[in-house]
């Protein structure tokens, strides 16, 4: 009995730790990384993407449900299209201003942004199989 005890506990600390290991932490944006790395409103009057890869923007904010369910998806979602598109979070409670520029109303928000072309919004808790499907059809990675 004490030997199955052992082994049960092994395993799920084992989970735990193998969990904990895939939580990747997804880059926040704040108003300056975003003209850094996305868009510089202030120096362009007309879209122009600033990255080399696709890329996703999930606008958040911590006390949302919706949102919760949406984040590990993220994650999900870096990690399998690692290196063919970059996907960044801004918690629309602390960027008030990037948050007001795309007219979020409602969270989560997701802003698909091609390499060329105009970024498109979704916005609710969507089931990942949405997501890809977008990833496919907007940012054209497969």
């Amino acid at each position: 009995m004490k030997k199955i005890s052992l082994i049960a506990f092994v395993m799920v600390i084992s989970l735990v730790l193998t969990a904990a290991g895939e939580n990747k932490e997804l880059e926040h944006l704040n108003l300056n990384s975003f003209k850094e790395k996305v868009f510089d409103y202030e120096n362009n009057a007309e879209w122009k993407y600033l990255g080399d890869l696709p890329a996703i923007i999930d606008f958040y904010a911590d006390w949302c449900g919706p949102c919760k369910q949406v984040a590990p998806i993220m994650v999900e979602l870096a990690e399998e299209y690692e290196g063919k598109l970059v996907i960044y979070k801004i918690n629309t409670d602390e960027q008030r201003e990037l948050a007001g520029m795309f007219g979020i109303r409602s969270i989560p928000s997701i802003l698909f942004i091609p390499v060329d072309g105009q970024p498109q919004m979704a916005t609710g808790a969507l089931p990942k199989s949405e997501f890809v499907k977008m990833i496919n059809e907007i940012l054209k990675v497969g």
